[in-house]
């Protein structure tokens, strides 16, 4: 391949990473927008407190748990174009809210639109790395989710203009069907532009039998289920922020949600840029900040110690986001690649449906410090434990070859 025929690949490469990226981004306008509100809402038709949470932890599991079946669909059909559309295509679920339908068939919308995302993650996510296998994985993955996270900076502060201003659910849920239209817009070009080159650049070898998923990345699943296992959820940070605060100071708590956000955005390029210079190791750094968000949220009884959780939080979530999706594509084959993100996601979300459970159990009974201490500490010393193992069994291959 000559330089200009090199260079032209990277440009179409580039394109492509950016196209997925954007529609990504107004994916997050309209659902992470959303995401905000939902609880009110909700509680607004008459649920309880009990069914907001329950709808909201069904909800995420259920979004990372059936990615199992969607990444293994998608590899077994090859269809990933198709999953890709079906999942971007239910986040019609969140302007339908704007219909006056009940309390029953909004709790069924708010589900509906966590199946999307379940639907479309692992296909899109394998098509990135396909088409991004010449320019680096970590760079793809960064540059996707820091377009992603500006959606999902954008999506909270244009519903809360349209709260503030006309304090109407049923209009701010119809008002995002103008962004979803553009999303489904710039889907079908990013389609047009890269949809059969991105399946068309796979070894002839995914026609014939899918391979095996090695021991490699099973382990590395594993050390990332721990590691979101020891990691408190942002949910935890915020309720504990909103009992530092007086009835007429709430609205400080989505700021803290739109800091981690903000955070996380610029930390996906880091992280990508560094994972694609210095491989899985730079997944270190991420594990070992994991203990600060959780510590820093146990002990905090300030406002101040709450956002230092968060900042820190965002930190972490900058690269499970970015690089952790990257190091996949690096233990995997194509030809079993939706299966394995479907696997890494479900894991992703358990892990973190189990922290929720526990860290809340643990603020709850309003436990010893010492005791979040050494579960923070087991959790994630064993998760960067395997995570070495991992580099050194990837070292000992190259060294190999």
């Amino acid at each position: 391949m000559n330089q200009k025929e090199s260079s032209n690949d990277h440009r179409s490469a580039y394109l492509g990473i950016v196209l997925l990226g954007i529609v990504s981004l107004m994916g997050d306008v309209v659902y992470e927008g959303s995401r905000g509100i939902v609880p009110s809402y909700l509680e607004f038709l008459g649920a309880t407190a009990l069914i907001v949470g329950l709808v909201g932890g069904l909800g995420d599991f259920l979004g990372y748990a059936a990615r199992l079946v969607s990444g293994f669909l998608a590899d077994t059909t090859r269809a990933y174009w198709f999953f890709i559309f079906l999942g971007y295509g239910l986040i019609v679920s969140i302007p339908l809210l704007g219909l006056p339908l009940g309390l029953e068939i909004a709790v069924i919308l708010v589900l509906l639109e966590r199946f999307g995302k379940a639907f479309r993650s692992p296909s899109r996510d394998t098509v990135l790395s396909i088409i991004s296998k010449d320019v680096g994985a970590g760079k793809a993955f960064g540059i996707h989710e820091l377009l992603d996270q500006i959606g999902a900076i954008v999506g909270p502060l244009i519903v809360a203009f349209l709260m503030l201003s006309t304090d109407n659910y049923n209009f701010t849920f119809a008002f995002l069907f103008l962004p979803f239209l553009m999303l489904l817009v710039v889907l079908a070009y990013t389609y047009k532009r890269i949809g059969s080159k991105a399946i068309a650049i796979e070894p002839k070898k995914i026609e014939g039998k899918k391979e095996k998923l090695a021991r490699p990345f099973y382990i590395y699943t594993f050390a990332v289920l721990l590691n979101s296992v020891g990691l408190i959820p942002y949910t935890l940070i915020l309720y504990k922020a909103s009992g530092t605060l007086q009835p007429t100071q709430q609205w400080i708590v989505p700021l803290i949600y739109l800091l981690i956000q903000g955070v996380d955005a610029p930390m996906a390029l880091i992280a990508g840029y560094a994972y694609d210079k210095f491989g899985i190791g730079v997944l270190v750094m991420p594990f070992l900040l994991s203990f600060f968000p959780s510590l820093l949220t146990m002990v905090g009884a300030e406002l101040s110690t709450l956002i230092a959780a968060a900042i820190v939080f965002g930190l972490v979530l900058g690269t499970q986001e970015s690089i952790y999706r990257a190091a996949v594509s690096e233990l995997t084959p194509i030809s079993s690649r939706g299966i394995a993100y479907g696997i890494f996601n479900t894991a992703y979300g358990v892990g973190f449906l189990i922290s929720g459970i526990l860290y809340g159990l643990l603020i709850e009974l309003k436990l010893p410090f010492i005791v979040a201490v050494f579960y923070v500490s087991v959790t994630q010393v064993t998760a960067t434990a395997l995570l070495l193992y991992i580099r050194s069994k990837l070292k000992t291959q190259i060294t190999d070859r």
